[in-house]
């Protein structure tokens, strides 16, 4: 409020400044002599008027600029909203992974800009005993612990999604077939020196076999999930807690 009656202020007492010259200026030029009554109008009209003109304009203005400034902080507001929405949408509930669809968005963007890298598949060993045996909310905190120990794992800058109830992926971005078979088992090794104890004291082992598969120039997203699969495959058949990865993506192809 002072704000305003400063600025109409300024405003009026340049207005009766230009009345008085101009007063000063026409009337004498009119033949008129400047009397007392001159002066008053001179000065009162203008003051009034300029004065009450001015510190409606300036308030309507201050209106304006303040309206301005909250529609701003509501879109920015409105912005921030958005972005948490998406980052929420695109991330798995339980573990804050990339869910299945946004991994897979992720990979195919990452073979856009580069044809090196691997993919890794990663699934828990036996989990379904664990389901089974202590119920789904235990199963939940061993894959918890799991997903930790894959985040441990990978490399900063690599891409790691939940992609199945206790399958992972993992694209290794730029990673070559040596860097990306000392990825897979670092990660392996994490998770198998997790000290899982549901109940009681005994520690019940936690396990992952990975397949994983070196990119090339021509694959395509479902020939390296496929490729990643059989290598998998032959992971679980060779009794798990195995990582088999290589370059070879005709088999599967």
């Amino acid at each position: 409020m002072s704000r305003i009656l400063l600025k109409s202020a300024a405003v009026a007492f340049a207005s009766v400044a230009i009345s008085l010259l101009l007063t000063l200026i026409v009337v004498p030029s009119l033949g008129f002599p400047i009397g007392r009554t001159v002066w008053l109008t001179s000065t009162l009209c203008p003051l009034m008027l300029a004065w009450a003109a001015s510190a409606g304009t300036v308030w309507q203005g201050e209106r304006l600029q303040n309206a301005h400034r909250e529609l701003a902080r509501a879109h920015a507001q409105l912005a921030a909203a958005h972005r948490r929405l998406s980052e929420k949408a695109s991330r798995d509930d339980m573990t804050g992974m990339l869910n299945r669809e946004t991994f897979f968005a992720a990979l195919d963007g990452s073979r856009r800009k580069s044809d090196r890298g691997a993919l890794l598949i990663i699934d828990a060993d036996h989990f379904k005993k664990i389901n089974d045996n202590f119920g789904h909310l235990t199963g939940d905190e061993a894959l918890l612990l799991i997903a930790g120990a894959i985040e441990r794992g990978i490399r900063s800058g690599d891409v790691l999604g939940r992609i199945g109830g206790e399958e992972f992926g993992a694209f290794l971005v730029g990673a070559t077939e040596v860097e990306a078979k000392h990825v897979a088992e670092r990660i392996r090794r994490e998770v198998e020196l997790i000290r899982f104890r549901p109940v009681d004291e005994r520690t019940v082992p936690l396990t992952v076999s990975i397949g994983g598969i070196t990119c090339t120039e021509s694959a395509t997203v479902s020939e390296l999930m496929r490729a990643a699969d059989r290598r998998l495959y032959e992971a679980k058949h060779r009794g798990r807690n195995v990582s088999i990865l290589d370059r070879d993506i005709s088999e599967a192809a």
